[in-house]
């Protein structure tokens, strides 16, 4: 194994996991399969020690850290502490400049990808990629668009392996404080008319004979907020069959904004209609399926539905992970974090 600082996320598979981090890895692994994935890059962790090591920041947080140490911090007390300690970290970070034999190199790769879809400035997303799953503890940008923001929303990806609850988590998990090199993938965004989550095992009951997808219209930040009642379909996988659907009343969904997203109404005509097509969930299903068997093991996806393409080639796929519920789990309290939604591009 090639080991470098950038790749493109066709020249990755699960054996990069702990070089790119897991959703990386995973995409490089769909592309394999031939599923339909992000045109993009990713950085590995070579890169963030790149970073950390010729600014000086490596001893710059660790010195935080130490500092704080020794003046008696308890994360169980000192909250307020605690988030003025990750706000100084993800400052630094954040305000120090990317050295020039690293941001050359990612301009590059940032000039490729918008020169594959034919546009003066293509837009991204920027999102963190752990080797160990961290689900909901660091932070992904929509729609970032130029070189500068791609280089400055990189270093803000590195800096929020340094929020109060990563830095808690690394703690509670005995991992190092200080140092928390993670992959970064940058990939192309595509116009969504719908996004969701497909789990290839239902929840709580662990019925492995079902899955379950949930959606909503634009892109998938409002499935995971909270702020609308996502549709809800159960597919029996055997005979590819909706045995039931849940049709929620959608009144908001996420869209790009000039840059980054913004929270908008659906409008009125589409609140109550359903935000895929039974085709397209029947081919979802097919597809987590397919996966399922590749890992063997139920499957947690993240799909998005392309309103520029016909069916099926509208269908792209953002995340594939384990499922966290199994029969053996069946009946425990979880509870189910799914990340933050990219929004999918051209293969």
């Amino acid at each position: 194994m090639e080991v470098k600082e950038i790749y493109w996320l066709k020249e990755l598979s699960k054996e990069y996991n702990d070089l790119v981090g897991k959703k990386c890895a995973n995409l490089g692994e769909l592309v394999k399969l031939g599923l339909k994935v992000p045109y993009g890059f990713a950085l590995s962790i070579k890169a963030y020690e790149h970073f950390m090591t010729a600014t000086g920041l490596k001893e710059e947080v660790e010195k935080i850290v130490e500092n704080e140490r020794g003046a008696g911090l308890d994360i169980d007390k000192d909250v307020d502490r605690m988030i003025e300690m990750s706000g100084r970290i993800r400052a630094v970070i954040e305000e120090t400049p990317m050295p020039p034999d690293l941001a050359g190199p990612i301009t590059e790769c940032y000039r490729r990808l918008s020169e594959e879809m034919q546009v003066g400035e293509v837009a991204c997303a920027v999102r963190s990629s752990g080797a160990v799953s961290m689900p909901g503890q660091m932070e992904t940008y929509l729609n970032v668009k130029g070189e500068r923001d791609i280089i400055d929303h990189i270093k803000k990806v590195w800096g929020s392996a340094f929020t109060t609850r990563a830095i808690v988590f690394r703690i509670n998990n005995n991992m190092p404080i200080s140092w928390a090199p993670i992959g970064v993938a940058v990939i192309m965004m595509i116009e969504a008319k719908s996004a969701g989550v497909i789990l290839t095992v239902l929840p709580n009951i662990g019925d492995t004979e079902r899955a379950i997808v949930e959606g909503n219209f634009g892109l998938g930040e409002s499935v995971v907020s909270g702020e609308i009642t996502p549709d809800s379909f159960v597919i029996h996988k055997k005979e590819m069959a909706i045995e039931s659907r849940s049709i929620g009343q959608k009144t908001k969904m996420v869209v790009y904004g000039g840059t980054g997203t913004t929270l908008c109404e659906v409008p009125g005509a589409l609140q109550e209609a359903p935000c895929v097509e039974d085709r397209e969930i029947l081919e979802i299903v097919r597809i987590a399926k397919e996966v399922e068997d590749y890992f063997g093991s139920p499957q947690d996806m993240e799909w998005v539905v392309d309103k520029r393409f016909s069916f099926p080639e509208n269908i792209f796929w953002v995340q594939a992970r384990g499922a966290k519920f199994t029969k053996q789990e069946a009946g425990k309290d979880q509870e189910y974090v799914i990340d933050l939604m990219l929004q999918l591009f051209r293969k």
